[in-house]
C-alpha cells in the first residue's frame, strides 16, 4: 500500500494549493502565494504530512519547464529585442549590487569568527560567496504572477524575462569563478565555452525546428493535436540538452523553445491545450514543492539576526540594482520598481547555489538556515509586492528617486 502514497500526496497538493489560492485571492494577493503556503503547511516546516520525494521533484521540474515554455510563447519578440540593452544592464546591476551588499553583510557577521561560515580558511572567499548567493534570481514565480495579472507580455514583463535569462548566464559565471578559487576541479574557461556553445546550438536547432514546424503547419491543418505533442517534445528536448550537456539551466532551454514558436499563429492553440495540464496538475506541484523543501534548522540568535538582515538586503539590493538599470533607460519610477521587485525572488536557484558552496567547503550546514529564510521570504514577498506595485495608485516608487 505504501507504494501508492504518492497518489494521496498529489491529491492533497492539488486540493490544498487550490484552497490556499482561493484564500490568497480573497486577500487580494496572487494565487501563487497560496500555493507556496500550501507546500509550507503540508511539508516538514509545519504538519510534515508530505516530504519531498524524487518523484515529486521530477514532476515539479516538468512544471517549471512548462511554465517557462509558456513565458517564451507569450513573449513578443519585437518587444524583447527592444528591451535587449536594458535587460543586459538590469541583469548586470542586479548581480553587482546584491553581490556587493551581501559581501558587506557577510563581512560584518563573519568578523572575529562571530559566525563560522565554513571550513575553508579563506574568510574573504566565504564572504564573496554569501554575496554570490544573493545574485540568484528565480523568475518562475514572477512569470506566474504577471501572467495572472495579464502583464507578462508588456514592457516590464519582457524586461524581466530578458534580464532573467542574462542573469542566469552571468550567475553561472560568477558562481564558477568563486568556486574555482576553492577547487582545482572547476575550470572557468570550460564553463564559458559551454555557455557559448549552448546558444550556438540552440540557434541552429531552433532555426531548423521552426522551419520544419512551420512547413508542417502549412500543409497539415487537420491534425492540430500533433502540433502540441511536437512543440512540447521540442521544449523538453532543448531543456534536457541545455542542462545535461551545457550546464545551462533547463528553464533557459524551455524559454528559448517557447520563444522559437512565439511568431506562429498556432501558438495560442498549443498554449491552450498544454495550459490545462499545467494548471490542473504540474504547476500546483511545482509551487507546492518549493514549500516542501523547507526544513528549518535550529539557529542561534546571531544566526537569526544574520538571516533577517540578509533577507532585507536580498530584497533591497535587487530593487535598487535592477531599478537603477531601468532608470538609465528612462523607465518611469513605477516601471523601474516593478522590474526590481520582479527580480527579487530567489527560489530554488539560491538553494542550488548554496548547495554548490556547501559541497565546495565554502559554507557549513548552519548557513543553510539563513539561506532558506531568504528563499522563503523573497519567494512569498515578490508576488505580493509586485501586485501592490501595479494596483497602488500612489507614488510608491520614491525609493528610486
Amino acid at each position: 500500500m505504501e507504494s501508492y502514497t504518492y497518489i494521496l500526496h498529489i491529491a492533497l497538493i492539488l486540493i490544498s494549493t487550490k484552497l490556499f489560492g482561493l484564500v490568497s485571492r480573497k486577500c487580494q494577493m496572487p494565487q501563487v502565494v497560496g500555493a507556496l503556503f500550501a507546500g509550507l503547511f503540508l511539508g516538514p516546516a509545519f504538519l510534515g504530512i508530505i516530504h519531498e520525494t524524487e518523484f515529486l521533484t521530477q514532476l515539479s521540474e516538468i512544471g517549471v519547464i512548462l511554465l517557462m515554455f509558456f513565458a517564451g510563447l507569450e513573449t513578443d519578440l519585437t518587444e524583447l529585442k527592444n528591451s535587449g540593452k536594458v535587460s543586459l544592464v538590469v541583469a548586470i546591476l542586479g548581480i553587482v549590487v546584491p553581490l556587493g551588499l551581501g559581501f558587506l553583510v557577510s563581512l560584518y557577521f563573519n568578523r572575529d569568527s562571530l559566525m563560522a561560515f565554513g571550513g575553508n580558511s579563506n574568510v574573504m572567499l566565504q564572504n564573496i560567496f554569501i554575496g554570490t548567493i544573493l545574485t540568484a534570481t528565480s523568475v518562475s514565480i514572477t512569470v506566474e504572477t504577471l501572467k495572472e495579472m495579464g502583464k507578462l507580455n508588456s514592457k516590464v514583463g519582457n524586461t524581466i524575462l530578458g534580464a532573467a535569462i542574462i542573469d542566469d548566464v552571468l550567475g553561472i559565471i560568477a558562481l564558477t569563478i568563486v568556486i574555482s578559487f576553492s577547487s582545482y576541479d572547476v575550470h572557468i574557461f570550460e564553463i564559458l565555452l559551454k555557455i557559448i556553445l549552448f546558444f550556438l546550438f540552440a540557434s541552429v536547432a531552433c532555426a531548423i525546428f521552426y522551419a520544419i514546424f512551420k512547413k508542417w503547419l502549412d500543409k497539415d491543418e487537420a491534425h492540430k493535436k500533433r502540433y502540441v505533442i511536437a512543440a512540447f517534445a521540442f521544449c523538453l528536448f532543448l531543456s534536457y540538452i541545455s542542462e545535461t550537456y551545457f550546464e545551462v539551466a533547463d528553464i533557459t532551454g524551455a524559454f528559448i523553445a517557447g520563444l522559437t514558436l512565439s511568431p506562429l499563429g498556432k501558438k495560442y492553440y498549443i498554449e491552450d491545450k498544454l495550459d490545462t495540464v499545467s494548471y490542473a496538475f504540474l504547476s500546483p506541484i511545482f509551487f507546492a514543492s518549493i514549500g516542501l523543501k523547507v526544513v528549518l534548522p535550529k539557529m542561534s540568535p546571531v544566526v537569526v539576526m544574520f538571516a533577517v538582515i540578509l533577507t532585507i538586503v536580498a530584497v533591497i539590493s535587487k530593487v535598487i540594482g535592477c531599478g537603477i538599470g531601468c532608470k538609465l533607460f528612462k523607465y518611469t519610477n513605477r516601471e523601474s520598481l516593478q522590474v526590481g521587485i520582479g527580480m527579487v525572488s530567489r527560489g530554488e536557484v539560491a538553494l542550488i547555489v548554496a548547495n554548490k558552496g556547501f559541497n565546495a567547503g565554502l559554507i557549513n550546514s548552519g548557513i543553510l538556515g539563513p539561506v532558506i529564510i531568504v528563499v522563503i521570504a523573497t519567494t512569498i514577498l515578490s508576488p505580493i509586492l509586485l501586485k501592490m506595485s501595479y494596483t497602488y495608485k500612489t507614488n510608491s516608487s520614491s525609493l528610486l528617486e
